[in-house]
This record gives structure tokens, sequence and C-alpha cells, in this order.
């Protein structure tokens, strides 16, 4: 029969609700597992199920990573067309339904699931990664994604549609962010599909859609941390200039105090020359002391 992989339960991505609140929700709430719990919404339309599958392009050696199976809507469609899925749910109970629809099938020995938390489990090789992703945690698992080594090939990845609709914005659009910047400096990003709140149960508050995430191979030799740094700042009023980001209050002290750590650390005697100095003179050199975070792109963030 299937095997499932009992991991540490967490509750890191649960929300804390009112009472008021708890007690709202409960015509929501999904009549067999609490799926508010989890902030997990079944997918329940076939249609809607086929066309993810199908947008993955699925090959029959393909071992595909499956985050928020929920009651294996999913599952059994992709089990049809790949070599091995493993699926990784949070709640026990959903995880029993997933490995009950499997068993006595064909596919029963194609399918491992592991309980516990997408975000902290350790993830096995896999080719593809398909997700009705509970929102809470959409950031954590697009980033845990893209830093996954070795790369996948592709990601079809359900978000609320707000969020997919940043990852996919262009530079000039008025959802371009940190985010957009972020996840397009390493992959290829495109929103494929739009998912009607009807399509679930319980019906979300919000409009869905599915993108597909397909990693730059290779990857730029950038530090995300230096990366994500520069867009914090410059970000944080994106159409201010990027000197006058700079300039912020407080930005050129935690420069300053981040260069004399480096230095240090190099064995390095600290220049005399002020940070605003230097700051001003890298801009210039660049060409992007008059710029706008709103307005440019990645290739012009990497100069």
């Amino acid at each position: 029969m299937p095997r499932a992989t009992t991991e540490r339960f967490s509750r890191a991505h649960q929300p804390t609700a009112k009472k008021s609140e708890a007690k709202s929700s409960n015509s929501m709430t999904n009549p067999i597992f609490n799926t508010a719990r989890f902030g997990q919404h079944i997918l329940k339309n076939p249609a809607t199920a086929q066309k993810i599958v199908d947008a993955a392009n699925l090959k029959p050696t393909d071992k595909v990573l499956e985050v928020g199976p929920g009651t294996g809507n999913l599952t059994v469609k992709i089990l049809e067309k790949a070599k091995h899925v493993t699926a990784v749910e949070m709640d026990p109970r959903m995880a029993a339904e997933v490995i009950k629809r499997v068993q006595g099938t064909p596919e029963q020995h194609k399918l491992e699931v592991m309980i516990g938390d997408a975000i902290k489990v350790d993830f096995p090789y896999f080719e593809v990664c398909i997700s009705n992703t509970p929102y809470q945690i959409s950031s954590p698992l697009t980033f845990r994604l893209l830093s996954h080594r070795p790369l996948f090939r592709v990601a079809i990845l359900m978000f609320q549609r707000e969020f997919a609709m940043r990852l996919t914005a262009k530079p000039g659009t008025a959802l371009w962010s940190r985010l957009s910047a972020n996840v397009q400096l390493y992959s290829k990003v495109d929103n494929i599909i739009n998912v009607a709140r009807n399509d679930f149960r319980p019906p979300p508050k919000v409009e869905s859609s599915v993108i597909r995430l397909v990693p730059i191979d290779p990857p730029p030799p950038v530090k995300f941390e230096e990366f994500d740094g520069l867009n914090r700042i410059i970000f944080s009023r994106p159409n201010k200039t990027v000197r006058g980001n700079f300039q912020a209050q407080g930005v050129m002290k935690m420069l300053d105090q981040n260069r004399r750590t480096w230095l240090a650390a190099q064995e390095m005697m600290a220049e005399d020359t002020p940070i605003s100095t230097i700051v001003d003179k890298v801009l210039e050199e660049v060409g992007v002391t008059e710029s706008r975070a709103a307005k440019m792109d990645v290739d012009d963030l990497l100069k």
C-alpha cells in the first residue's frame, strides 16, 4: 500500500482566530475535514484539476512533488501520468484519505504521503511540483522551491489571484514589487489558468489563479540575500528615486554598520570616506541615481 511518512506536526501556519471569527467560519468548513484549520480549500471541479495536471506536461518517468493534496482529487490524476508522487499533507486525516483512494489500484505503489509542514519537511528528489497551495504559505513555499537543489523542471502552483498577479507583474505596472523582482530573478513565471471560487469546497473568499514557474537554469550567480536586501530598500517607496530611498532615515547607518562588519571580518581597516559618498558614487557609475524601482526590470536591478 502507499507509504505514509510521519513528520513532526506543526501549527506554524495555522491562523489564530477569535471566537467570533471561528463561529462565523463554521459554515465555510468542509463537513468531513476541518479544512479551515489549515487554510485549505479542496478543489472539487474535475475539469479544472485535469487542466492543472495537463499544464505540467508530465512524462511517464517523472517524479512529482505535490504540496497540499487534500483528499487527492489532483493526486489521482497525477498518478495516471507520472512514475511516482510524493504528497506532503499537514492533516493526518486527509493523508489517510489520499492513501485510501488508491488502495487496490495499480497506482498504490507509486504514491508516498509525507505528513508534515511543507515549509519544514525534507523534500525528496522531484522533477515537477504541483500544488493547490494553502494561501498562508504561498510566499514561503515559492521561495523554498526556488532555493531547492537540484533544480526541478517546472512547478504548477495554485495561489490567491492577487498573489499570482504580483508574481507575474511587469515593471511599470501597479503590482510590480519586490516579490515580483525576487521571483523573476530566478524563474520564468506566467499565469495559465484562472479558477473560480465555486470550484472549491468550501469556496474561498477570493479568486484563485494557477501559475507556471520554470527555474532559470543555470541560476544567476547572485546571492539572494544581497539582491533582496537591495530590493527591500528601493521598493520601500517604489516611485521615489533610488538615491532618495538610500537616503531614507536609517538606511545609510545600516549600510555603514554592514560595511564596518565586513571590513572587520576581512581584517581590513575602515575607510574615512563617508558611506553616503560611496553609495552616491556607485549609483552614478551604474546610472540608476534617478531611476525608480517601479519601472526597473531585473536587468536594471542587477547592474
